[in-house]
């Protein structure tokens, strides 16, 4: 699937929901995918990439900003404390804070660097052990420890369960979201992103479709 065909149905779904297509940002997630791939979809003209891990990331965007202007990087896999500092020199935006100890790295370091990415909070919509994010029990308490800090918190985050329906995820997040005042949505990718557009997303996170399966 092209870059153009994937671009049309955000498009189409957004006008189908009542939304303006011009307030959903396509990810396109390049994590593992050769350079070669990367730099053609870059030559297309899109410039709103996701990376998963922050050192392929690093040994990654440096040289193709040498050759393109305003790249947005978005960071959107598990963040180790370790690699915050390099992340926030790196990356626009941060999609998995989901934790205490990190949002106060977060903190500390926006502060010496003056600056700092847009931030998501990742939800754990499925309550899955072995995933990352905060329960949707504690997304709302997370939220005014993040806002306590100062940190620019743009909205939350979800990677639903493979075995269940997309969309009572998405509509669980959005639900936290609007409660919380937060306008941000990441959700919704490769083989789900309408439903996500249908549900209120502002970030669709998708990599297969637009790369091909990875190797």
């Amino acid at each position: 699937m092209s870059l153009t065909e994937i671009q049309t149905r955000i498009d189409k779904a957004a006008l189908t929901a009542g939304r303006d297509p011009g307030d959903v940002t396509l990810i396109a997630v390049s994590k593992m995918q050769p350079d070669a791939l990367v730099r053609d979809v870059l030559d297309s003209g899109h410039r709103v990439f996701g990376e998963n891990r922050v050192q392929e990331a690093a040994g990654k965007w440096p040289a193709f900003r040498e050759d393109f202007d305003d790249i947005a990087l978005h960071i959107i896999g598990p963040l180790q404390s370790n690699k915050v500092r390099q992340a926030m020199e790196l990356a626009q935006a941060i999609h998995s804070v989901d934790r205490v100890k990190l949002a106060q790295t977060l903190a500390r370091l926006a502060d010496e660097l003056g600056s700092c990415p847009d931030l998501f909070i990742q939800v754990n919509t499925g309550e899955e052990p072995q995933k990352a994010g905060v329960l949707p029990s504690e997304a709302d308490f997370f939220v005014s420890e993040v806002r306590k800090l100062g940190l620019p918190l743009k909205g939350l985050m979800c990677i639903p369960p493979v075995d269940e329906a997309p969309s009572l995820h998405f509509a669980l997040l959005a639900k936290i979201a609007a409660r919380n005042e937060l306008s941000g949505l990441s959700m919704g990718m490769s083989g789900d992103f309408e439903q996500a557009v249908a549900l209120g997303a502002t970030h669709v996170r998708v990599g297969s479709a637009i790369f091909g399966a990875r190797d």
